[in-house]
């Protein structure tokens, strides 16, 4: 017979096993991977792994849209696009979480066709393949019929499309408290556990 013992509060057990890949493309949209890299920061001890891949286009627009390249003083490790000797390219190495932010609809578009013609593509496809968790934060806006068909093919495959609409309720009064509105959903998404406004905690 067995016994289940049941413990009351939070748990104090520190999750090491999230292994994550954040791929950055070229859409608009810089604010978002800068306030998600920096929030896992936050959380270190629900993670053993963070990876990082940037398009060429992503490091100009960074560049452009916050002024800087401080991603690079990032302590984090930072793969190019290329890079197909990236461990996050073979499900051997075991990464449960990609999150792509921003998505620009190209990227969506060979997501959802399984075209592996590089690191973020390939990747992608490694993690939808092992059933992990895919999440695309798709910036473009209006959508075609040919986004929403991508989309449609990525949800199928297993992938979520969160796009990157913020909220008001929680009654942001600055650029990063806005965008941190869609960068929290995007963390409950993926599992990770984060202070953040909650509907009907006042």
């Amino acid at each position: 017979m067995f016994a289940f013992k049941f413990v009351k509060g939070p748990c104090k057990i520190k999750c090491m096993s999230n292994r994550i890949v954040i791929a950055i493309s070229g859409a608009s949209g810089s604010i978002y991977p800068k306030l998600l890299i920096e929030k896992l920061l936050q959380v270190k001890h629900q993670w053993e792994a963070l990876s990082v891949v940037m398009s060429n286009n992503a490091k100009e627009i960074w560049k452009t849209e916050i002024g800087n390249e401080d991603y690079l003083n990032y302590p984090i490790t930072f793969y190019e696009k290329y890079d197909f000797s990236a461990p996050f390219a073979s499900g051997s190495a075991r990464y449960n979480i990609m999150i792509v932010a921003p998505c620009s609809m190209g990227t969506l578009g060979r997501i959802a066709t399984g075209m592996s013609d590089d690191l973020v593509t390939r990747a992608a496809d490694v993690v939808l393949k092992e059933r992990r968790r895919l999440i695309l934060m798709v910036r473009d806006t209006p959508y075609n019929l040919i986004h929403i068909k991508n989309m449609e093919q990525v949800t199928l495959a297993g992938g979520i499309i969160c796009p990157a609409t913020p909220s008001f309720y929680s009654m942001p009064t600055t650029i990063e408290e806005l965008a941190a509105t869609v960068v929290d959903r995007i963390l409950d998404l993926a599992g990770i556990d984060i202070k953040s406004y909650r509907w009907g905690n006042g």
